[in-house]
């Protein structure tokens, strides 16, 4: 990390920017007009938006039927997404509070988008878990610990379904207080910016009458400390507990010991991959190329390559658990992932998470831009593939032949999926017009450094 610090840091303080220009450059897609690219990308998110609305509407009237769940694949499309957006999450928190307990400043251009990714990606997320409920007007207040009409029914505490709730919810929580409280002092730039009326009331409202005194931001910095110390936890923690889902179980190919490291792994795989994907088209459409500069997508690639290294050790290593445990359930799991008929999916997942991003070794892969963004369209196919290939490939072909079955999604499970790309984008978009992407204070720190 100080190897790749020491690389990052001069290029941001040797520039020929001064504070003025810092603030200039960030906020001018804020104080500007949308530009052509930003209304098109947002009308596309728009309509992708709409299909969510539309494909969770006809689930709820017609019925969980529509989605080709059977009692075999009890869970399909729907929970292989919601651990993949959980997963997209991981890294946001990661850059915003471990780098900064770490001191690490080349996580100041990205940390702003990384955390807005999170809160997005939950978002994301939470619709999976909640439609497969069914009737979720009746159903959704029953996973919380609420007292009730039955007076001694509760929760079942022992269940990992239920961890899932405390966590994500704790997770979602801690991150968006920690992305807000990191824009107030960029949000009170912008309310002392603007001249409309309207906006300098919202960002006036939204700023929480900061003024930049020296005991203002001595608070401010005791507090995004102390919001730091309890994220870097749950960066652990919360892909832990996601991941207990299956390893409390007795299905072969869930049931092991490695799944809490290596969904950690994973998550921290996808969610950079997720960020190189938001940032390298950023740095181009909104001319962030001086500050979200190659040294930045270098150092991300370098942690996309160790964590895709990882997720690959991981992988042969449940083989060898599996061969070792000498358990035949166990073992046809993993020769049927390989070798059954979804043998497509567990080829697709090997060669994007483990051999792809092998490319990295080579530096030109590294600090291309555009090969970087194909690279992290890739990463994420694959971490999407390797929680289907979890989920399906170990519940189609249980203990009981004759309970084997194939499962393929429904066009209602596939819609939503895409709407919740749509709900993502659709939420970037809106960060990055009305909201510095970059986070300003933390930039122009650096420059003053300097003086």
């Amino acid at each position: 990390m100080h190897q790749i610090e020491s690389q990052i840091r001069p290029r941001l303080i040797l520039g020929n920017k001064t504070i003025t220009d810092v603030s200039n450059d960030i906020c001018r897609p804020i104080e500007n007009k949308a530009s052509t690219m930003w209304k098109v990308g947002f009308g596309i998110s728009l309509v992708f938006l709409a299909l969510l609305g539309g494909t969770l509407f006809w689930t709820v009237w017609t019925g969980i039927g529509v989605w080709h769940l059977n009692n075999t694949v009890m869970w399909g499309w729907d929970i292989t997404n919601f651990v993949f957006w959980v997963g997209i999450g991981h890294a946001g928190t990661l850059i915003s509070a471990i780098l900064l307990l770490f001191r690490q400043k080349w996580r100041m251009s990205i940390n702003r988008s990384a955390e807005a990714m999170t809160i997005f990606a939950v978002m994301c997320a939470a619709v999976f878990p909640l439609f497969h409920m069914g009737r979720i007007w009746v159903g959704m207040y029953w996973v919380l610990p609420l007292p009730n009409a039955f007076g001694s029914l509760w929760v079942n505490f022992n269940s990992p379904l239920l961890w899932d709730v405390f966590a994500i919810t704790t997770y979602f929580t801690v991150s968006l207080l920690f992305w807000y409280l990191g824009m107030i002092p960029d949000i009170a730039t912008v309310r002392d910016r603007t001249t409309s009326k309207s906006r300098k009331f919202w960002y006036g409202f939204f700023s929480m009458g900061w003024n930049g005194s020296a005991r203002t931001w001595h608070r401010y910095e005791i507090v995004s400390l102390i919001l730091a110390g309890i994220s870097t936890p749950l960066v652990l923690s919360v892909h832990t507990i996601v991941s207990m889902d299956f390893a409390t179980s007795v299905v072969p190919g869930w049931h092991t010991t490695i799944f809490p490291p290596y969904f950690v792994a994973g998550a921290i795989f996808s969610g950079f991959g997720m960020v190189l994907t938001l940032l390298v088209i950023a740095r181009k459409v909104m001319n962030y190329e001086e500050y979200i500069t190659l040294e930045h997508l270098e150092a991300m690639a370098k942690v996309v390559m160790l964590t895709g290294t990882l997720v690959g050790i991981a992988y042969l290593t449940e083989f060898f658990i599996a061969a070792y445990s000498g358990v035949e359930y166990e073992q046809y799991a993993f020769i049927n992932r390989a070798t059954g008929p979804y043998w497509w999916a567990y080829a697709t997942m090997m060669s994007c998470n483990l051999l792809a991003p092998q490319v990295f070794w080579f530096k030109w892969c590294r600090t291309t831009p555009w090969f970087l963004f194909m690279m992290s369209i890739i990463v994420n196919i694959g971490m999407w593939f390797e929680r289907f290939v979890i989920i399906v490939t170990s519940l189609h072909r249980e203990y009981i032949p004759a309970r084997w079955v194939m499962y393929v999604p429904s066009w209602v499970e596939v819609g939503i999926f895409l709407g919740t790309m749509g709900l993502f984008f659709t939420c970037f978009f809106l960060f990055a017009k009305f909201l510095p992407v970059i986070n300003m204070s933390e930039v122009k720190s650096i420059l003053k450094s300097r003086e």
